[in-house]
């Protein structure tokens, strides 16, 4: 064997070995995260932590039944707000846009995508807390909505580019008009597609903290309506993880492994929608 060949097998094994171990640097990671988080909180997450209120300060046990439906209102309130916008404003890139606008709502949605979220949270915090003077369920949900609109535009003018033109096509020739192609042909074939972008960005604005501070803000007991502050678990998790107490941290814990578990359900869930297909042709 050359020395010349002998140099690129040995690049090869050397290149192949590397880009082998990031490879499985990147999905340690992950699993690293959760058995931490498994040996931590695991023992902790229990009946009581999904149907019990925090207990009071020097007191043992509770849960976060409170949190968890607050997430649960937030997430609501957010997919109400962001997931229309963005789908309306995908179907105008996709449909109906000419060169110079989409241009620049691609380009804008982009740099609102790349905003620190917490930005996010000071903008919301502006514009819904400050007028009405205080903390609110809306005014969260409306921080973490603005957070999924360049997402699911994004995504859904993707999909939408993904359908055949012959679905167009054939739907015209037969007399519809354009938006009733769009709305009866158009979304319908890239409603799988659309669907998981929603869970995507659901999961992406699951976890954030930084936005529910400024307008959220959190609370202790239940939050029965939609004007006062609420309670989340990722506000609850950084409450309790700074905390002075031993037993706030175990709940942290348990917090955060309740919340990965929900972000790894909801990939799992788009992961098999998109392994079912996107496009009519394999539908």
């Amino acid at each position: 064997m050359s020395l010349r060949m002998l140099w690129r097998k040995s690049v090869n094994a050397l290149m192949l070995s590397l880009t082998g171990l990031c490879a499985l640097v990147a999905v340690s990671v992950l699993f690293f995260i959760l058995g931490y988080l498994l040996y931590h909180g695991g023992k902790d997450v229990n009946w009581d932590f999904f149907t019990k209120l925090p207990k009071p300060v020097g007191e043992t046990g509770g849960g976060m039944a409170n949190a968890i439906v607050g997430s649960g209102k937030l997430l609501l309130l957010a997919a109400l707000f962001g997931v229309p916008v963005g789908l309306l404003g995908g179907v105008y890139l996709a449909e109906f846009g000419g060169r110079t606008v989409p241009f620049v709502v691609r380009y804008t949605a982009d740099l609102l995508n790349g905003v620190p979220s917490i930005v996010i949270g000071i903008f919301a915090y502006a514009v819904v807390v400050m007028p009405v003077h205080h903390f609110s369920t809306v005014a969260g949900g409306f921080a973490l909505g603005v957070m999924m609109i360049p997402i699911v535009l994004r995504s859904t003018e993707e999909f939408l580019h993904a359908v055949p033109p012959a679905l167009r096509e054939g739907a015209m020739a037969l007399g519809a008009s354009k938006w009733r192609t769009i709305s009866s042909v158009v979304v319908p074939a890239a409603s799988r597609g659309i669907l998981t972008a929603a869970l995507l960005a659901l999961a992406r604005v699951a976890g954030e903290t930084a936005p529910l501070l400024f307008t959220a803000f959190g609370n202790r007991f239940w939050s029965p309506g939609w004007g006062q502050p609420i309670a989340s678990l990722p506000v609850m998790i950084f409450t309790y993880a700074v905390g002075p107490y031993e037993d706030w941290h175990r709940q942290a814990w348990a917090a955060g492994l309740v919340l990965l578990g929900l972000v790894l359900i909801t990939n799992i869930v788009v992961r098999t929608l998109l392994s079912r297909g996107t496009s009519p042709q394999r539908s």
